[in-house]
């Protein structure tokens, strides 16, 4: 039997501490430092559907990067999670529209709200690795998402973490799905996967 699981429990809790060490140092603007690199990322791709997480708890605040691209032509989704070992789910929303509570108490766009797929995915996570892979909170719901988005559309994931959460690697069971990139306070880091295909 594969110690993968365990391995994840465990790095997940120091990756838990290093992150909430992280946002104390980098002060509450880090949203707002990153929206200009993430804007930088995005000039060179065609404005379509992009999605962020609505932060929670120690996650680096992602509601002024959606701003400025929904000022910019993009249509902004935030992702719902609609059932266990599914897929996440994306509804269109407005930067600074009502939300109602979904899933762990995470704000969500309103249950009527137009479904669409993301071009551009800006994805939280625990930690990351040169690779690309990430350590999420163990549902595994943007590997589901991840995995179904890219058998049906070219789409780009960006991870958004601090430069402390990157570790020398993280545990990976064949389901786990790479990034394009991570986008932390020292820039855009693209990672081995993407560039290995260029």
């Amino acid at each position: 039997m594969s110690d993968i699981p365990k391995q994840k429990r465990l790095l997940r809790t120091s990756a838990k501490k290093q992150r909430a060490q992280a946002f104390e140092a980098q002060g509450p603007d880090i949203g707002t430092r990153l929206a200009a690199l993430g804007g930088e990322l995005a000039q060179g791709l065609k404005a379509g559907v992009v999605s962020a997480y609505y932060p929670y708890e120690t996650e680096i605040d992602s509601l002024a990067l959606l701003r400025d691209l929904e000022n910019t032509g993009w249509q902004v989704a935030l992702p719902v999670v609609v059932g266990k070992d599914k897929p996440l789910e994306f509804r269109a929303w407005r930067v600074d529209s009502p939300l109602v509570n979904g899933v762990f108490g995470i704000p969500i766009p309103d249950p009527d709200s137009e479904v669409l797929e993301p071009d551009l995915l800006f994805v939280p996570m625990l930690a990351y690795d040169k690779g690309g892979y990430r350590l999420g909170y163990g549902g595994g719901f943007y590997d589901r998402t991840l995995e179904k988005l890219r058998t049906e559309k070219t789409v780009h994931a960006i991870g958004l973490a601090f430069a402390a959460q990157q570790v020398n690697e993280c545990p990976i069971d064949s389901f786990d799905q790479p990034l394009d990139g991570v986008l932390t306070e020292d820039g855009l880091f693209m990672t081995e996967k993407l560039e290995g295909s260029a």
